[in-house]
């Protein structure tokens, strides 16, 4: 069965970003802490990091992050979708507007303008597809940014979270929760890493 999970990286003090994101500064300043677990050589983290892009059948990112890995400074041949890992599953960015070009011509991209609901449906069927042709459940994966992991909490379209709890406080920055009703969680894992906690839930 194909599960929705978001999946992201996050500070002590709730942050995705530090200050001041942008296409030339993705992650915000000093917000590069945040994925130091994803380049580290704790076999661990590699588990970690290998087992979640394996399972990845379809990823859904928001404009604002989607700028910033098809940007000049984003992923390129040597960094992209699950780091030092190979993972090339369909890529579905949520978005107002469809950009007039693409630059990583090579990846599976889909444009929804017309919410999250729409998004992860969109994701689903392209993971669906792919657990049929590998042969085994593959998941849609959110990966931000926090406006869309939260947008997609908030609408009741998540089946697990996954947090890599880095070990920094940011002070500002991309805040992952903001509002919304109750959720009650399940936790079903959790790894302590010298760079990360990587917590898993089940939300109920």
């Amino acid at each position: 069965m194909t599960r929705i999970i978001a999946d992201i990286s996050v500070s002590l003090d709730g942050f995705v970003t530090g200050p001041d994101p942008g296409p030339d500064n993705g992650l915000g300043t000093g917000g590069e802490a945040l994925h130091t677990w994803a380049f580290s050589d704790d076999p661990e983290d590699r588990r970690i990091l290998r087992e979640a892009t394996a399972r990845s059948g379809a990823v859904v990112m928001g404009r604002r992050l989607f700028d910033v890995v098809d940007g000049p400074h984003g992923w390129d041949g040597t960094t992209g979708y699950g780091a030092g890992e190979a993972g090339t599953p369909a890529f579905v960015v949520l978005t107002s507007s469809v950009p007039d070009s693409v630059r990583l011509t090579g990846l599976d991209w889909t444009f929804v303008t017309t919410g999250p609901a729409d998004a992860v449906s969109a994701a689903r069927a392209r993971a669906e597809a792919a657990s049929q042709d590998a042969g085994r459940d593959l998941d849609v994966v959110v990966m931000g940014g926090g406006a869309t992991v939260g947008s997609a909490l908030r609408a009741g379209l998540l089946d697990g979270l996954a947090l890599h709890l880095a070990p920094v406080v940011l002070g500002s920055g991309t805040p992952l929760f903001t509002g919304g009703a109750p959720r009650a969680l399940v936790r079903r894992g959790v790894t302590a890493t010298p760079t990360a906690t990587h917590l898993a839930y089940d939300i109920l």
